[in-house]
């Protein structure tokens, strides 16, 4: 369908007026309900991306919606002078929740709640007595931790640093998975903490290593350093647990949360287990917006659902159906080398000859009526609301089947 003079307009404004970081397909998204969305022109999508695993609940979820007006209709802001009611009932809620976590730092983003880390790391380290140079922290190659300064130094990929030097001092990056390089980082003695995510996210949907992570806490206890967990993008019940790490049967120092939080609304979170929950006091760091009441009511709500017995349940069998749906394409069409992920994080690898094309794939996606997110140049990303029906699902492998084909068929023979 020809784009009108109305779409092209708004199109020309994010043209002439934004800040040319990003590249969006052109398509002016007016509204949602559940795992569909409508256009300015009314066309209809299945969204398999939920704004990069954001909307776990969908759209127009109408108990966030509650939570939302019914705040707004009281108090939006007071700053962190005062107390209000929403950040402390959820603090307290994140902490049961966690099973680990003893304190909360709210703040607005993922990269916020990754930048309070690596600065509740070194303020730790400091407490230790440990020298600046004693204070490095290990991330892994392929991570993605966040935009900030900090966040995407620690963010293992030259492609998101190039041009942003010089970098701060004090990460080292090792192979993702390799837990013998790790031991044999340790043996420098400077390693304060080592922060990973247990499914790697913009690195291609790379979960980790069967006891990986186990092993990494391990050999942090044995030589003093934290663990800090990135659960950003595969946290709240988007791998089938609440947290994540719940599957690979390890307590870590520090969580970070946001995207899925707030389920669409702007929230981030780092929570803080015993080792460090008292180290950083008054004035050490803040925010002006962070728990900001709106935010932290709908998190409640948001935190209270996809918690649910039915919510996580959900993610485990349309998990296993998109899945099998995915396997069932790829006999038919040999797209893929590989699916992977956990829970509804999953991502397809594509085969060689298709390699560096998801860009061109998600084009066709979105001609086709279906959202879809990519994991880098090689991987096709599914992170569709946890709440997706049989019918969204069925409908979107049917879109994608399409989608698929259309691709097939313009690549050269």
């Amino acid at each position: 369908m020809p784009m009108t003079a109305h779409d092209s307009s708004l199109i020309d404004l994010g043209k002439r007026y934004w800040l040319p970081v990003y590249k969006p397909r052109e398509v002016v998204l007016e509204r949602g309900e559940g795992a569909r969305i409508w256009d300015t022109e009314g066309r209809d999508y299945i969204d398999f991306g939920a704004g990069i695993a954001v909307n776990a609940l969908g759209h127009r979820d109408p108990d966030l919606v509650a939570a939302l007006v019914g705040q707004a209709n009281k108090l939006w802001h007071s700053s962190n002078v005062f107390y209000t009611e929403p950040p402390l009932r959820l603090a307290e809620e994140l902490v049961k929740a966690s099973g680990f976590a003893e304190r909360v730092f709210f703040c607005n983003s993922g990269a916020e709640a990754n930048e309070a880390a690596i600065k509740l790391v070194r303020k730790w380290a400091a407490a230790q007595g440990r020298l600046p140079e004693k204070r490095v922290i290990v991330t892994f190659r392929g991570s993605f931790h966040g935009r900030t300064l900090a966040a995407v130094t620690a963010t293992a990929q030259p492609k998101y640093q190039e041009g942003y030097e010089p970098l701060p001092g004090g990460f080292r990056y090792l192979d993702f998975n390799d837990a013998g390089a790790l031991e044999a980082a340790f043996a420098a003695g400077d390693i304060a903490a080592v922060m990973l995510e247990p499914v790697q996210g913009e690195g291609g949907v790379l979960p980790a290593a069967p006891g990986f992570i186990k092993r990494v806490r391990e050999l942090c206890d044995a030589h003093g350093a934290l663990l800090v967990l990135d659960e950003i993008q595969c946290g709240m019940g988007r791998t089938g647990t609440l947290f994540a790490y719940v599957q690979d049967h390890v307590k870590p120092d520090i969580v970070t949360l946001a995207k899925a939080l707030g389920c669409g609304f702007p929230i981030g979170a780092m929570l803080a287990g015993p080792k460090v929950a008292e180290v950083m006091q008054f004035g050490a760091h803040g925010t002006t917006f962070g728990g900001n009441p709106m935010a932290a009511a709908v998190a409640r709500v948001a935190l209270r659902k996809l918690s649910s017995p039915e919510v996580l349940l959900n993610v485990e069998r349309q998990a296993n159906d998109l899945r099998a749906g995915l396997a069932r394409l790829n006999e038919e069409l040999g797209l893929f080398a590989e699916l992977r992920g956990r829970g509804l994080m999953l991502g397809a690898v594509l085969a060689e000859p298709y390699k560096g094309k998801a860009g061109a794939i998600l084009d066709h996606a979105a001609a086709h009526g279906l959202l879809l997110l990519q994991a880098g140049p090689d991987v096709l990303r599914f992170v569709p609301p946890l709440t997706l029906g049989d019918a969204d699902l069925a409908e979107g492998l049917a879109r994608l089947r399409a989608a698929l084909k259309s691709f097939l068929d313009s690549e050269p023979h």
